[in-house]
């Protein structure tokens, strides 16, 4: 089968038909399979949208992904564009007024702990300069390229998730368990496992 690869505004290569062998986890569902194509594995060192994926992937916690991403435009106008500054100061009136929000996940251990990690996220800023240099100091600043053919071959957790996972946790961090981690250094590029049958996994490998 050939592949038809189009440029989006980000300058990212997108699948444009459905027809294309894309990772299988995406299904047909468009949201989902716009998520693959544009943002799954391209490497981000944008801080806010670190912060962002941080949250949304521990919002995730017990459910699944596809529910995040349909609740993704309500987090970002209830939290502020995800400033982690902001949300560093929400109070517990701002808790009860999330708690009451049904276009996001109505958790008030998910809601806490997004403010708990969004004043853990700013140490870490001022520690290292900004959280993208401490974060992908773990995979030695560049991304992990791995060739799996089939979902079976991906795994849930590496030693890599499993050191930032114990880091995180250490400075104060919630809902960062390896499994999350693994999942969050998917969604940011820190990891290409796009199946190698997928036009992704050639267009993610080599960006840094």
């Amino acid at each position: 089968m050939s592949t038809t690869l189009s440029t989006s505004a980000t300058g990212t290569s997108v699948i444009d038909s459905a027809m294309e062998p894309r990772c299988p986890w995406c299904s047909d569902d468009p949201l989902y399979q716009r998520y693959h194509d544009e943002e799954w594995g391209v490497p981000v060192h944008d801080d806010n949208t670190l912060f962002e994926f941080l949250i949304l992937e521990g919002a995730q916690a017990g459910l699944s992904w596809i529910t995040v991403l349909r609740k993704r435009e309500r987090y970002r106008e209830v939290f502020d564009g995800f400033d982690p500054a902001k949300v560093a100061r929400y109070t517990g009136k701002r808790v009860e007024k999330l708690l009451a929000d049904p276009g996001i996940i109505r958790n008030r251990l998910k809601i806490v702990s997004a403010i708990r990690n969004a004043n853990a996220f700013l140490a870490v800023q001022q520690e290292f300069g900004s959280f993208d240099r401490y974060l992908w100091a773990f995979v030695d600043g560049k991304p992990i390229v791995n060739h799996f053919h089939t979902l079976k071959e991906c795994p849930t957790v590496t030693p890599q998730a499993e050191a930032l996972s114990k880091d995180l946790k250490k400075r104060g961090f919630n809902f960062v368990g390896p499994t999350i981690m693994y999942a969050f250094m998917q969604a940011v590029g820190m990891v290409n496992d796009h199946l190698v049958s997928c036009p992704r996994h050639k267009a993610c490998t080599g960006l840094s």
